[in-house]
């Protein structure tokens, strides 16, 4: 009998989930003892309210029957660690009494690099609970930025101690690789939808501005000019080759704005244009990708989605 029951709340839609899933199955080779479930969030309501599931990737670990931990966001290193840990463990659940209680600086440092974007709020995405956390999630939403929440009403622990760490006293608060952009002025700003309140603040609006523009679409091309009308030759180069292989993409006009324009240069350590993105990671300018298009790898690359 095994032992150790690994539950994966999941949705199709999220791409984070599929690769999870990915790493669920490689563990499965690794720890056959294990048990790893895949269970379809939205399809089981009663079940998701049950364990409080608000978010995907949502991982549950059970013995004996009993919940003894949880893993919210696709962090494949501490989803193996936990699985490891859990597996060669006989103990009781870390809620024991027993069991030492984990700092909670080091709690909300693990909490807030669950996901490369997250965002910390009053509900969940689906169901915010504040019309600032509404308004934050739509703006996520529109510019396809892909991300993880925390409901900050479910642990008041961590509603408090956050403010203190991130010397931030409201809420939501958005975090990008572990550090704080800030809550719903900020990113109005980085989205284009507010005005620039303090100097002090540029690095972080610009950096979550350039990090939501190239998530706007799968594959996006920063350019000069526009997909009806390139003005440089490299652009209108780079064009005729995405428009040949029939793939959908988005460009943006990088001499219609300055601030993305030599803000890009140093985010991608890249300093011409045109620069190609594909699912949020640079693939290069012409010469790679006319290099790509030769071997082969650009089109599986461009239609297979990695």
């Amino acid at each position: 009998m095994r032992s150790l029951l690994v539950v994966h709340f999941w949705a199709p839609w999220a791409p984070q989930c599929s690769q999870m899933n990915e790493v669920m199955a490689e563990l499965a080779t690794i720890q056959p003892e294990v048990t790893f479930v895949k269970l379809e969030a939205e399809t089981i309501p009663e079940v998701s309210e049950k364990y409080e599931i608000t978010s995907v990737p949502t991982f549950l670990f059970f013995k004996s029957s009993q919940k003894i931990d949880r893993l919210d966001g696709a962090h494949a290193p501490e989803l193996t660690k936990r699985v490891q840990r859990h597996a060669s463990s006989t103990s009781f659940p870390a809620t024991s009494s027993s069991a030492p209680k984990e700092d909670l600086n080091t709690r909300l440092k693990k909490l807030i690099s669950v996901a490369p974007c997250m965002l910390f709020m009053k509900g969940s995405p689906q169901e915010p609970r504040c019309g600032f956390s509404r308004q934050i999630v739509d703006i996520l939403n529109k510019h396809k930025v892909q991300f993880s929440s925390f409901d900050i009403l479910s642990d008041e622990e961590v509603r408090q101690g956050l403010k203190t760490l991130s010397n931030w006293p409201t809420y939501p608060q958005l975090y990008v690789k572990g550090e704080l952009i800030g809550g719903l002025d900020i990113v109005k700003v980085s989205s284009g939808t507010g005005t620039k309140q303090n100097d002090a603040d540029n690095e972080n609006y610009l950096f979550f501005r350039l990090k939501a523009l190239i998530n706007k679409a799968p594959v996006t091309l920063f350019m000069k000019g526009s997909k009806q009308m390139a003005k440089c030759g490299f652009s209108r180069q780079i064009l005729e080759i995405l428009n040949n292989m029939g793939v959908d993409y988005e460009t943006f006009d990088i001499l219609e704005d300055e601030e993305v324009r030599q803000g890009l240069k140093t985010y991608s350590n890249w300093p011409t244009y045109p620069q190609l993105y594909v699912n949020g990671e640079l693939l290069g300018g012409l010469d790679i990708v006319k290099e790509m298009k030769e071997s082969g790898d650009l089109e599986s690359m461009l239609k297979g989605g990695h």
